[in-house]
């Protein structure tokens, strides 16, 4: 089969990684892509904004299938316009990438269908909100609608930080509602599944850290780590998301006539009535695709193809007996200013651990050597018998990488290996 993969972040390498060694492929191409995905792919030039050049290409260049990586393709329905140019794409069309792309749309779902999820109330009116505010205290939690990067979510501990958050999350997206939550109290975890219309399939779990700094402190980030699976989420606990969560959602979606056909990320958190959901996302988690990847038994392209032809039902997903741990290295200033440009050495010895991946986030060529181009730049994954050993390994890595203007997290894994 002839591939083509959107994207150009850290999820995608991983994602090239899996596909490349599927022998169901006979070539793969990317787009954007990066100096990593390279490694795996043809990288072409593509603008991903323009469907219509997109649909050319797959056209002039036979592509059996288009997997989409991040959400902004999906949410401007460029699974809608490949769909409608008869070409097979991973990945929902627009109707149904509203999960992502608009928190009311999704909270209106849970609340129509009685999915599990945080007490909200939606608002036009900043003045309104600040109103809701004050009669319910804090902490709350504020949502702008639409896609920001993961910056739409303000989680405030305080009156006045909620208050200041309002405009904050107005100005965001001053033509949409922004939905203001109870504050929950739980562990988070993150659940994957793959759907394919109706049915579910359910893939593993994984814990991300969004917070910058050691001790989950500092602003919150795209993520700085993730480990897989995330032993909080309990076979009993992965059953009840699946009934009480994502399933309702599925058959909701399908009944409206926007059936779900991709990857469903439910980010949730875990009360003491049961798992509730905080957020979908409409793709893999970034850097939980990065663990996910590693330990996955089955191949990637067949599962995907089961997905789009809605055959899920023939299909099984095993998982290796191992964990998965990927360390973030960021450059200095992440997730405020910093600079782009400084050379990174060392990957290679790095490599030759036992165990150990390293995705390519946000790094360009220059010449003969590597240098950093962006916020997240290398995700350094390693695997192990035990979260442990993965760790040990995946720092032992990071040690060996030169890159002075980097950064990471040194604690990737504490909640479960605290317990």
């Amino acid at each position: 089969m002839k591939v083509l993969l959107i994207g150009s972040g850290g999820r995608e390498h991983a994602l090239a990684w899996k596909l490349a060694a599927s022998p169901l492929l006979d070539r793969l191409y990317a787009a954007p892509g990066n100096p990593g995905i390279a490694q795996e792919a043809e990288i072409i030039d593509l603008k991903v904004a323009d469907h219509a050049a997109v649909v050319a290409f797959c056209r002039a260049n036979k592509i059996d299938l288009v997997v989409v990586g991040p959400e902004a393709p999906l949410v401007a329905g460029l699974a809608d316009d490949l769909d409608a140019a008869r070409i097979r794409v991973f990945g929902p069309k627009r109707a149904a990438a509203q999960l992502e792309g608009s928190k009311s749309f999704t909270k209106q779902l849970c609340a129509a269908h009685n999915i599990p999820t945080a007490r909200f109330a939606e608002f036009r009116d900043a003045d309104a909100a600040r109103k809701h505010v004050r009669e319910h205290g804090a902490p709350i939690v504020l949502k702008a609608d639409g896609l920001h990067a993961g910056k739409g979510v303000i989680v405030a501990m305080t009156m006045d930080e909620a208050l200041a958050g309002i405009d904050q999350v107005f100005a965001m997206g001053p033509e949409a509602p922004v939905v203001v939550e109870e504050f929950l109290e739980g562990e988070e975890a993150s659940f994957f599944c793959l759907v394919d219309g109706e049915t579910v399939a359910p893939l593993a779990s994984a814990q991300d850290h969004k917070r910058v700094f050691d001790g989950d402190q500092g602003p919150n980030t795209g993520g700085m780590g993730a480990y897989s699976p995330a032993p909080v989420m309990t076979p009993a606990l992965e059953a009840r998301a699946l009934e009480e969560i994502v399933q309702p959602t599925a058959r909701a979606l399908a009944a409206a006539g926007t059936p779900y056909r991709g990857v469903l990320y439910a980010g949730l958190i875990l009360t003491r009535e049961g798992p509730k959901l905080i957020e979908y996302n409409v793709r893999f988690g970034d850097p939980e695709c990065q663990v996910l990847m590693p330990r996955l038994k089955d191949d990637l392209l067949t599962l995907i193809l089961a997905t789009c032809d809605g055959t899920l039902d023939q299909v099984s997903v095993r998982w290796h007996d191992t964990h998965a741990i990927t360390v973030v290295l960021a450059a200095r200033g992440y997730p405020g200013a910093y600079e782009s440009g400084s050379e990174i050495r060392g990957l290679e010895r790095a490599g030759e651990i036992e165990g150990v991946t390293i995705f390519h986030a946000g790094t360009k060529r220059a010449g003969d050597g590597l240098v950093a181009a962006g916020g997240r730049v290398l995700n350094v994954t390693a695997t192990g018998r035990t979260l442990q050993e993965a760790q040990a390994r995946a720092y032992q890595a990071v040690d060996r990488i030169d890159w002075p203007e980097g950064f990471c997290r040194r604690d990737i894994g504490w909640r479960a290996l605290s317990k």
